[in-house]
């Protein structure tokens, strides 16, 4: 919690409170309430108390920290959180764009233009980026230099994959392509979020 300078009229109790969070920095609302009550003998911590932090606090004069979310205590609890919404976008793009491979057709206009819309991005982006978020943390990379790097990344692994392709018994045909393309997308999504999930329990 953090003061800014007055801009109004205040009473006795909120300017102490004021000066409270200016210079002790109590770690909660409780604990600044009740160092800025000690002055005052007729103060009891509550009644028009949250009244008046909370008007200080849409005046400007305090600023109220929110407290760090809560992980999840469970990988399965934090896939479902909102610390993953990123890897539900990258599962319905991915799953969507396989979806449309198969359904619809080159003569199907115009959804067949959503085709190659999603289509490039799931073959330029979306597994240089799942690979990127499961090697480097959120701080390590910025977002340009992740954005680079994902579609860097993405230009070198589809050929790869098609090369590995060509010596199966399934070849270089859109089926195995997509298929695998998803696989390896969906596998280093799960990989990033299991790490995410390990880095936050751990701080």
């Amino acid at each position: 919690m953090r003061s800014a300078e007055s801009k109004s009229s205040l009473d006795e109790f909120e300017h102490a409170l004021i000066r409270v969070i200016g210079n002790d920095h109590p770690e909660t609302l409780e604990e600044a309430v009740a160092l800025a009550c000690s002055g005052f003998p007729d103060c009891d911590g509550n009644g028009d108390i949250i009244d008046r932090i909370l008007r200080l606090e849409n005046a400007g004069e305090i600023f109220l920290e929110k407290p760090p979310a809560v992980v999840p205590s469970s990988l399965t609890g934090f896939f479902l959180s909102g610390w993953t919404v990123w890897f539900w976008v990258v599962f319905s793009v991915a799953v969507a764009t396989t979806v449309m491979v198969f359904a619809v057709p080159e003569t199907a206009f115009p959804l067949v233009y959503a085709r190659y819309l999603f289509g490039s991005i799931f073959m330029l982006f979306l597994p240089g980026f799942s690979i990127i978020k499961a090697l480097f943390g959120r701080k390590e990379l910025d977002n340009i230099e992740r954005l680079a790097l994902s579609v860097g990344l993405s230009l070198a692994l589809v050929p790869l994959a098609g090369l590995l392709l060509n010596y199966t018994p399934w070849g270089i045909r859109t089926t195995p392509v997509t298929l695998s393309l998803l696989a390896l997308t969906l596998v280093f999504a799960c990989a990033a979020v299991a790490r995410d999930y390990g880095v936050r329990r751990v701080s």
